[in-house]
């Protein structure tokens, strides 16, 4: 049987991976650390993104006033939804809705700030492209991080950018198992792979890269998480 029609999915964390500096080859390393199949999904948070792009911001020795960690969220916003306190919701430049614009210094060196990547579909398509060229395989690429719910507690990881598969499963249209037609059903696949990968990751840091196994090849595709996960303004409610 092939093993994408089992219904089985698996994820393996990579062990051992170095710590990513600007310019570092995600792709070549990670292949260097691990046995890729075809039609894997490689899922790659954003933060190592972030650091081999140089997407990071060092403080001063005397390190960031809130001040100027303020200034740090507006300059990455597009602009500003919600604030209480020191949080601030905002849409990001990328389009993204989330507190402080994205930005983390979790598992960062001290006085360091990691924002998010500039285009996370850009992101995945040249780690998705490399390993092709590497190994000739086809692969697909998640780029993921933590976000929290605006109506639930706790947090889980989505995806910021993707390639080599598609962001969305529209089955408007199809029936359901009574016959009727899925008016509004729209599945976000790349969230779903994303969320899965996160359960083998300590919060750590220590694991910045999962392989998905067993995605129904029907998904791979090409797409956009700009395109296809965010929600126009039209269709927005809240915004």
């Amino acid at each position: 049987m092939d093993p994408n029609q089992s219904g089985v999915v698996t994820a393996i964390a990579i062990h051992g991976l170095p710590e990513f500096k600007k310019g570092d080859p995600i792709a070549d390393i990670v292949i260097q650390n691990t046995t890729l199949n075809h039609h894997d999904v490689i899922v790659v948070t954003s933060k190592i993104v972030s650091k081999v792009e140089g997407r990071i911001i060092q403080a001063p020795n005397d390190g960031f006033t809130p001040e100027e960690i303020h200034a740090i969220i507006i300059g990455e916003s597009r602009r500003v939804l919600r604030q209480r306190g020191q949080l601030v919701i905002t849409e990001t430049q990328g389009g993204f809705v989330c507190a402080n614009a994205g930005i983390d210094q979790s598992n960062m060196p001290d006085g360091a700030i990691c924002l998010l990547p500039a285009d996370p579909d850009r992101s995945a398509r040249r780690i998705r492209d490399r390993i092709k060229a590497l190994i000739g395989i086809d692969v697909a690429v998640i780029i993921s991080d933590t976000f929290g719910r605006a109506w639930r507690r706790g947090v889980t990881d989505i995806a910021l950018g993707s390639a080599g598969i598609g962001p969305i499963s529209d089955l408007r249209g199809t029936l359901d198992s009574n016959g009727r037609p899925l008016v509004a059903t729209e599945i976000a696949i790349v969230d779903e792979i994303a969320a899965t990968a996160e359960l083998t990751k300590p919060k750590s840091g220590a694991i910045p890269v999962v392989i998905v196994r067993g995605i129904d090849p029907s998904h791979f595709r090409e797409g956009s998480v700009k395109d296809e996960i965010i929600r126009p303004y039209g269709e927005d409610l809240f915004r």
